[in-house]
């Protein structure tokens, strides 16, 4: 009896180098092949890491000092990373102590600022971890010639996108920009959100905010979202809003404008022609 050829032609194949989702597993029997299993297992088990993974706060206010910048520890109402998961509420604002923290520096620095930027580990403090530092860089590179005058970055542990709000009003910020973990997916445990908000004042909804989400080598590249961000940032500041009525109009930059840290880019972009 002829054997079956080892590698029978299957379109679907093809699919799978354009995306990382799960697709033209194969199976055995009526199950997935063991290899798939795992790798499904190990993915999964990534993502719960990423959730539970502590920030290591003290780790970034160095690697910021060594850059340059100061920085500020703030924590938000939720005392555990128990609370924080199960009471949402309590990670988007501040706890009393660093409410009082935050209103003491700013009448030690009155007049306010243009720009708050506040990092909070969110869902994934690795996201935090890697993503930060890089695309802080290629932000602040293409924002120098703007002027505009910053805060300390703001570390929040236990945060949520909303205690940004809090944070920014009580800075006296005209514009606050939120980098956050966000919810890790079987393929992506370690994704950056940034949330961006004008006149920002506690009891704002997500309307009033934009969002640049899957920052990441694999996703969005840094200079892309420092990129749409500065947009973002310089229309809000000229039309006096955020959120819904602010739509990114970025013009797309080209892969030659990356440089090589960021070349991996978008995976549904076709590398080999540039």
């Amino acid at each position: 009896m002829e054997k079956p050829p080892v590698d029978p032609q299957n379109p679907w194949l093809e699919l799978r180098r354009l995306t990382p989702a799960r697709i033209a597993l194969g199976r055995t029997g009526t199950s997935l092949p063991t290899s798939a299993q795992l790798d499904f297992q190990y993915a999964h088990a990534q993502a719960r890491d990423a959730v539970h993974l502590p920030f290591d706060h003290a780790g970034l206010s160095t690697q910021l000092h060594e850059r340059g910048r100061d920085s500020l520890l703030l924590h938000s109402a939720a005392v555990d990373r128990n609370s924080y998961l199960q009471r949402p509420d309590l990670g988007r604002k501040l706890s009393d102590a660093s409410a009082q923290t935050l209103r003491e520096h700013a009448q030690a620095h009155p007049g306010g600022v243009d720009l708050a930027i506040v990092v909070a580990d969110g869902l994934s403090a690795l996201a935090v971890h890697r993503h930060t530092l890089p695309f802080l860089t290629r932000l602040e590179e293409q924002m120098s010639a703007d002027g505009w005058s910053s805060a300390p970055v703001i570390l929040v542990e236990q945060g949520r996108v909303a205690i940004g709000d809090e944070i920014g009003q009580l800075l006296g910020a005209r514009m606050v920009v939120m980098l956050i973990g966000e919810r890790p997916g079987l393929s992506s445990p370690d994704s950056l959100g940034l949330y961006f908000t004008y006149n920002p004042k506690v009891g704002l909804t997500d309307a009033f905010r934009n969002c640049i989400s899957n920052v990441r080598l694999e996703g969005l590249s840094y200079g892309m979202a420092a990129h749409r961000l500065l947009y973002l940032m310089r229309e809000a500041c000229r039309r006096q809003l955020s959120g819904v009525n602010l739509k990114d109009e970025a013009q797309v930059q080209t892969l030659e404008s990356e440089t090589g840290a960021d070349m991996k880019g978008n995976f549904l972009l076709d590398q080999s022609k540039s």
